[in-house]
């Protein structure tokens, strides 16, 4: 015991100790009612009040849908499955490829391209010449794949094309928890 004296220098400050995670990654849940071909109604964003169909389901709660574009302006979009509400109107997807669902489900397809940054007379030059963002021409044809075969199966279910254009409001009277949708 002798030859283990205590330290004479203790540091100021303790070392940080890295603390236990808590949380680990868990697959998402989704509602029974979250199935394919679903119209579902958008809470938020842009196109909150739109009806739109569920095309798939894809990985850490996030939903591939469609507006058709053609009947009420949506594109083919990403949601989090938390903003919408299913409704029991199902719409039938059979037919629409499985290779453009396939490549507009990774995450590589929705990922924006870097923007470099601009010196100060590009900022200051700029601010009158604002040009419109140009779409690509890859989402354009998928948007059209996707859209043809859906609007010709809402075409066979009268009032199913109207119903996709109206959007979906509240009064001050209505309670959405007691609404059957």
């Amino acid at each position: 015991m002798a030859d283990q004296k205590a330290s004479k220098y203790y540091p100021a400050e303790e070392d940080a100790q890295l603390r236990k995670a808590r949380k680990s990654a868990h697959p998402t849940k989704y509602r029974d009612s979250l199935a394919p071909g679903t119209v579902l109604i958008l809470l938020s964003g842009r196109f909150r009040g739109k009806r739109v169909v569920l095309l798939r389901q894809l990985s850490q709660g996030v939903l591939l849908i469609t507006g058709p574009f053609k009947s009420n302006g949506v594109p083919l979009r990403r949601v989090n499955h938390r903003y919408v509400i299913a409704t029991s109107t199902v719409v039938d997807i059979t037919g629409v490829e499985d290779e453009v669902l396939d490549r507009v489900s990774k995450d590589e397809y929705w990922a924006r391209e870097k923007k470099e940054g601009k010196g100060e007379e590009e900022f200051f030059g700029d601010a009158e010449a604002a040009q419109k963002k140009e779409t690509d021409p890859q989402r354009i044809e998928d948007q059209k794949k996707v859209d043809k075969v859906i609007v010709a199966n809402v075409k066979k279910v009268a009032d199913l094309e109207a119903y996709l254009g109206s959007s979906f409001s509240l009064s001050s009277s209505e309670r959405p928890h007691e609404m059957v949708f």
